[in-house]
């Protein structure tokens, strides 16, 4: 039982999804630095190709993009397409990508639902599905093929904004997680998922001038979330370290979800705890957010974000 052998998971090929930046990104470095050849995609290539190339160099790995969009069958295609065309089988699935849309209740629109829901949850379903043929081929009860799905404590606590579409659909995968479980755990694939809160990011760090004081202060652990945090539970959940684990949802929050109640929580918003964020119609977003002056701050996030 060394340490080397219980968490090792180098010569594994796993896929990041949002994987060049946020929580995706550091999932990635962790993976990278350990020997775990990774695949990242996103919507935007030329950014894709320049992080996989960082990734590469600095953790002497191998890190390969495929710029796609997930939010549609035919992407997903693609992309499994792409990968199969390189990999006879994968070891390790990260659905990380996700979408928000906030605006107030009496406003919300049915495309608020529709896109979200469509990436966050049925996107995830298909990607897996389509992937599962790749995940069984190596393999085995004594060594299964992982899949974890990136949540949010949004999902487990009522959020600080009105992102009605978000938190449900959180709420969905952390479900779905289970019914997931269930099925795949027969053919040795184990899934669970990972509900994060507030990490820094380019896009949170912009919003508060990269000064995390505030909302370390009101975290029990009186900090944000490292890469190391959210990338050591990754690599542990897919490690023989981490074989025993099905269908749960482990949130890496510093405590808000389990200690601190909703106080914490109020002092963080939905588009805070989101790294993966793989929003759409941002103009239209914005014009409804100038229109009823409020979710400046989320307005800010996706700004920068984009």
């Amino acid at each position: 039982m060394k340490i080397n052998e219980l968490f090792n998971v180098s010569g594994k090929v796993a896929v990041v999804t949002g994987g060049s930046r946020g929580i995706g990104e550091m999932i990635s470095a962790g993976f990278l630095a350990n020997g775990v050849k990774v695949y990242i995609t996103a919507r935007k290539e030329q950014p894709l190709v320049e992080k996989a190339e960082e990734l590469s160099n600095k953790y002497n790995g191998v890190c390969i993009p495929i710029a796609c969009d997930l939010s549609s069958l035919v992407g997903i295609e693609y992309f499994v397409k792409r990968v199969g065309e390189k990999e006879e089988a994968i070891d390790f699935l990260i659905n990380n990508a996700g979408a928000a849309w906030g605006e107030p209740y009496d406003e919300f629109p049915e495309v608020g639902w529709d896109k979200v829901m469509d990436l966050n949850v049925k996107s995830l379903f298909f990607l897996t599905q389509k992937l599962t043929e790749m995940l069984k081929l190596r393999a085995s009860s004594d060594d299964p093929s992982r899949v974890i799905n990136i949540g949010s404590i949004d999902g487990l606590n009522v959020p600080a904004f009105e992102t009605y579409s978000y938190s449900t659909s959180k709420a969905a995968v952390h479900h779905l997680t289970r019914v997931m479980a269930a099925r795949l755990v027969k053919e040795n694939i184990l899934v669970n998922a990972i509900a994060p809160g507030p990490y820094p990011s380019q896009m949170l760090g912009s919003a508060v001038d990269h000064d995390y004081s505030e909302t370390a202060r009101k975290n029990p652990r009186k900090r944000v979330g490292l890469p190391e945090d959210i990338a050591g539970l990754s690599i542990f959940l897919c490690s023989q370290a981490g074989a025993y684990i099905v269908g749960e949802t482990i949130a890496s929050d510093g405590g808000i979800v389990k200690t601190a109640g909703t106080d914490a929580g109020a002092a963080l918003s939905g588009a805070q705890i989101i790294s993966g964020l793989y929003t759409l119609d941002v103009k239209q977003l914005l014009g409804s957010f100038r229109q009823n002056n409020i979710y400046k701050l989320f307005a800010v996030y996706l700004l920068l974000f984009y």
